[in-house]
């Protein structure tokens, strides 16, 4: 075809503008569902396609899109802020990516919307980029420097970047913690030592990184501490903590926190990360109570990798039963029911299950989805059970073998099987 005679490409703005809206709204979504009780790896797939589909739409758009991407941001959520970075890597638009980079250090909610742009972003066209933020004067440049390299697991050069000594406490709590989600055994010493380091954020990071890379004694202490306390940690710590100690370490957490008020959740939650079989009577016990049995029924799960939403096991919803926020607007409940997505188990059922199965199950052994704990189950789990299960089966793998890589598994669905092709 004659160069002059080929059609120029047109760009239909309402269409462009959809793209930015869909991909915003998508991010926000996929990213309540990687932590999602109810999502498998194939639905994430499917699910990442489709933002993709939108991301894609934008790079053909190019310079056209930029006008509904600055529009955005007047009322930046992480989801516009996501889009817009992606759209800076993609142009490789520094003046771009240093407005999404200011905006984002000023609002530290909206940070997840640009170190996920930079974790969804192929690292090949990082080059450059992330070596910049690395050895920048700013603080929070540094800081994404970092977390871009963790997300791929790329190894930032911790003895040439100074990021253990960095003067900024983000700094050093993030670099703390992708020594352990990069699997630096060598540097668990150095890591250790920062447990005593003045700042909160540190300490807990160093703890956490610490534990995955084989530490079961300070660095275990101080997460157990951290798991029994209220706070923004708390979660974190409690998880790492119970899968780390032994049975009867976990078993001396959960007795614990028994005899503090309102911890009754987390002691569910322990009883099937535990993995301790003795806990199965208690937790079918508990599927009675409505407030309680779709998160007893999980637990039960995650020990006997019974899967509960399946119609040999599942009872209909309650009727009246309400949790979350709902329509009423003079009801001041806000908060994200975070069993949604689990199956309402029946009781006498799951009962019956355990009188004929119970027998395959030894008390004080650890449990984890059907089997006692071994790493070809753990990968398994990565490749078919729910987010919230793969999350456990990756900690397994890094504390069965310390040194492993935290298994990322928020990144793109495909890059996920990709690197689960090639782990055997």
């Amino acid at each position: 075809m004659n160069v002059a005679m080929r059609p120029s490409r047109r760009i239909v703005p309402i269409i462009v503008q959809q793209h930015v809206d869909d991909a915003a709204n998508l991010y926000c979504t996929r990213s309540a569902l990687v932590s999602a009780p109810h999502v498998r790896l194939r639905q994430l797939q499917g699910f990442d396609e489709r933002l993709a589909a939108h991301l894609e739409g934008l790079h053909v758009a190019g310079d056209a899109a930029r006008p509904m991407c600055e529009a955005a941001l007047e009322v930046a959520s992480v989801g516009a802020i996501f889009v817009a970075t992606m759209r800076a890597l993609d142009s490789r638009d520094s003046f771009w990516l240093e407005r999404v980079l200011a905006i984002s250090e000023c609002v530290p909610h909206y940070r997840s919307g640009v170190i996920s742009a930079f974790g969804w972003t192929d690292r090949e066209r990082l080059q450059g980029i992330v070596r910049n933020l690395l050895g920048s004067g700013r603080a929070f440049a540094r800081l994404v420097g970092l977390a871009a390299c963790a997300v791929h697991r790329v190894d930032p050069n911790f003895s040439s970047v100074h990021s253990f000594e960095d003067p900024e406490p983000v700094v050093r709590a993030r670099a703390y913690r992708t020594a352990a989600e990069l699997g630096k055994r060598e540097r668990v010493s150095r890591v250790g030592a920062a447990i005593n380091d003045a700042d909160p954020e540190c300490q807990s990071w160093a703890a956490w990184s610490a534990v995955l890379l084989g530490d079961r004694q300070g660095g275990l202490e101080v997460v157990k501490h951290i798991a029994t306390i209220p706070g923004p940690c708390r979660s974190r710590a409690f998880q790492l903590a119970i899968q780390a100690l032994s049975v009867p370490a976990a078993h001396a957490l959960l007795q614990s926190l028994a005899r503090q008020p309102g911890d009754l959740r987390f002691i569910i939650r322990g009883a099937g990360l535990g993995g301790d079989p003795g806990y199965a009577p208690w937790l079918i016990g508990l599927m009675s109570d409505d407030k309680l049995a779709r998160l007893s029924g999980e637990a039960f799960s995650f020990m006997t990798g019974v899967n509960l939403d399946s119609p040999d096991f599942e009872r209909k919803r309650p009727e009246n039963f309400e949790s979350g926020p709902n329509d009423d607007p003079n009801d001041r409940n806000v908060e994200i029911d975070e069993d949604d997505g689990l199956p309402w188990p029946d009781q006498e059922r799951v009962q019956a299950w355990w009188n004929a199965n119970s027998h395959r199950f030894q008390r004080g052994v650890r449990y984890f989805m059907g089997e006692p704990l071994n790493r070809e189950n753990c990968l398994r789990v990565l490749k078919e059970g729910y987010q919230r299960q793969r999350i456990a089966a990756a900690y397994y793998l890094s504390l069965l073998n310390p040194g492993t890589p935290l298994f990322e598994w928020r990144a793109p669905a495909w890059r996920q099987q990709r690197l689960l092709a090639t782990m055997t």
